[in-house]
């Protein structure tokens, strides 16, 4: 992270907030040390910017590793706290897990989105198990975070971020999941899951979509993967 992540911590977190002028409630609930997980739903582009400019601490996140190609993105996303990594399931998942449990064992707050990614019609989707395993697996309490109006501020698509929106970013009390069992038990990472967006879902009112936010099936075997139940992380 370095001298980047500094000048950017220095200079583009008070730009944000004199441009975009956001709401932030809860500041107070934000442990100010040791490791925490900000837990968030995900409505747009600019909510990894949004929760690092509102947190009252470093911030840190993963973004796909192909905003790291070309050096100006390079410098901007890691001025903002962001992490490259090979997004998709499976392995890739459990990598993305590792490098956050990394920061987290250093004290560090990282932040995830539960639903997995962006909703593209404002609902609340199910969340995946990963962050609670995360959470159980380190100790670390989870800060849930409801964003209202990013997807306003730049909707899926827009090329630049709208001046003239303003965003709310409101912080939860911290959960401790740990009453939920061990991060090895699947009952234990989903009641956690669910204790999560509940909290989430309180702050944002967003509608429940009572579904994964997955894209559609390619193929047979992809929708008899969909239907049947699995955990999906």
């Amino acid at each position: 992270m370095g001298a980047a992540y500094g000048l950017g911590r220095f200079f583009i977190a008070p730009l944000a907030r004199a441009v975009y002028r956001p709401r932030i409630e809860g500041r107070e609930n934000v442990p100010r040390t040791g490791p925490v997980i900000f837990a968030s739903n995900h409505l747009s582009f600019i909510d990894s910017i949004a929760i690092p400019v509102a947190a009252p601490r470093p911030v840190h996140f993963m973004a796909k590793s192909a905003y790291f190609e070309k050096w100006a993105s390079r410098q901007f996303f890691t001025a903002i706290g962001a992490i490259p990594v090979e997004r998709g399931a499976g392995q890739k998942a459990l990598d993305a897990l590792d490098q956050q449990r990394a920061f987290l064992d250093d004290g560090r707050a990282v932040a995830l989105y539960p639903e997995g990614t962006r909703s593209l019609d404002g609902r609340l989707y199910k969340g995946r198990t990963g962050v609670a395993f995360l959470a159980l697996q380190t100790g670390a309490p989870v800060v849930p975070v409801g964003l209202i109006g990013t997807d306003k501020a730049m909707p899926v698509g827009a090329k630049f971020p709208s001046t003239s929106e303003r965003i709310t970013v409101r912080f939860g009390k911290p959960l401790d999941l740990s009453p939920h069992g061990p991060a090895t038990s699947g009952r234990a990472r989903r009641g956690a899951t669910d204790e999560i967006m509940a909290a989430i879902h309180a702050l944002s009112g967003q509608e429940l979509a009572n579904a994964y936010n997955e894209a559609p099936a390619q193929n047979p075997l992809e929708r008899i993967k969909q239907v049947l139940p699995h955990e999906r992380l």
